[in-house]
């Protein structure tokens, strides 16, 4: 008797009652609620709603198209900013200096020598100086933490107050004013409709989702966030990309604050306040794992929005910043709740 035949003996006779192995194979929609659709499906259903919430009791007024328009415009800056962070929480780190760095970056644009260079060449070059900005933070962010071996949290925290004072510094406490017309006429304009925020968004949205999800790099950013020792042994070079993917934190940062210099026309070092918390929270609630190994771009998209639209429909019916704050606790709490219902539902059902 072979060994096969020997095992299928002890085992004893199938189950009875029709029930094969094959049945405990998961169907296609607990596969796809054990995901990204199903970690997002949360997301959907509370921005869902607070879209019915804006429509019952504002109306039209929330409903039209212009309403919409202005929800996903004041998304934009915040979302370019969590596109960043995005990458950064996936690898297993924290940023807490992207809101300090955009300020830094708006100041460092609008200052006056910049702004007469960008006069007798080109608007661009407002543009680019507030990306290198970007750039620059993230990398001395980069090399602190990854060949520094300083923990993230007080790498960045140190950048926060550093980039903060430095822009108070240079703007000397006060606005500087962009003056530049060209800049001000091409990023305050819309294409078929739309404005040029929003289509910055949609491309950082895209770009980011590529990056993360078909290149090398952004297998990597989840393989080191997964493991990092794994991933050091796989022969990943894990100190170099942990410093681009804060260069790239800080590269957004850098694009937000050109998106910031456009909506406001105005560069301040009090620009960007807070706005690494807000990036933090809609990262996490739209999935990404805080501790790192798992990051989803639309997630995050969806995270932004959701928040936007509840500032929206706040602002739309007049009430409160302090209850708007309860409402906003409260909606990140059934998000959450939301997706591990989801997901556990999904565990329950596999063998």
């Amino acid at each position: 008797m072979s060994e096969q035949n020997s095992a299928a003996t002890l085992a004893g006779p199938p189950p009875t009652g029709g029930q094969t192995p094959t049945d405990k194979t998961p169907s296609a929609i607990g596969r796809m609620l054990g995901g990204s659709a199903g970690r997002s499906l949360g997301l959907v259903i509370a921005l869902l709603a607070l879209f019915v919430v804006g429509t019952i009791t504002a109306g039209d007024r929330f409903a039209s198209f212009e309403n919409v328009l202005t929800i996903i415009r004041f998304a934009s800056i915040i979302g370019v900013i969590s596109i960043g962070m995005t990458f950064v929480i996936t690898a297993g780190g924290i940023d807490l200096s992207v809101g300090s760095v955009m300020g830094l970056a708006t100041v460092v644009a609008t200052l006056s020598w910049v702004q007469d260079f960008a006069s007798s060449t080109s608007w661009i070059v407002m543009v680019i100086v507030a990306l290198a900005v970007g750039a620059g933070a993230g990398l001395i962010n980069g090399i602190v933490i990854a060949y520094g071996n300083v923990v993230a949290f007080i790498a960045t925290l140190a950048m926060l107050v550093a980039a903060r004072g430095l822009a108070e510094v240079l703007a000397n406490r006060t606005t500087q004013i962009v003056k530049e017309q060209g800049f001000l006429s091409a990023m305050r304009g819309d294409l078929i409709g739309v404005p040029i925020l929003i289509w910055i968004f949609v491309i950082v949205v895209i770009a980011g989702w590529f990056l993360l999800n078909r290149t090398t790099f952004g297998r990597r950013t989840v393989a080191i966030g997964g493991n990092l020792e794994a991933a050091r042994l796989a022969g990943i070079k894990v100190k170099r990309h942990i410093m681009y993917v804060y260069v790239l934190a800080g590269l957004t940062a850098g694009i937000a604050a050109v998106m910031m210099l456009a909506r406001t026309t105005a560069g301040t070092s009090t620009h960007g306040t807070l706005y690494e918390l807000d990036a933090i929270a809609a990262v996490v609630v739209g999935g990404t794992l805080l501790v790192g190994g798992r990051g989803t771009i639309m997630g995050t998209v969806l995270g932004v929005l959701i928040f936007s639209t509840l500032t929206n429909v706040f602002t739309q019916n007049n009430l409160s910043t302090s209850v708007q704050a309860i409402a906003k606790g409260a909606i990140i709490v059934a998000a959450v709740m939301l997706q591990q219902r989801l997901a556990n539902r999904s565990r329950s059902r596999k063998p």
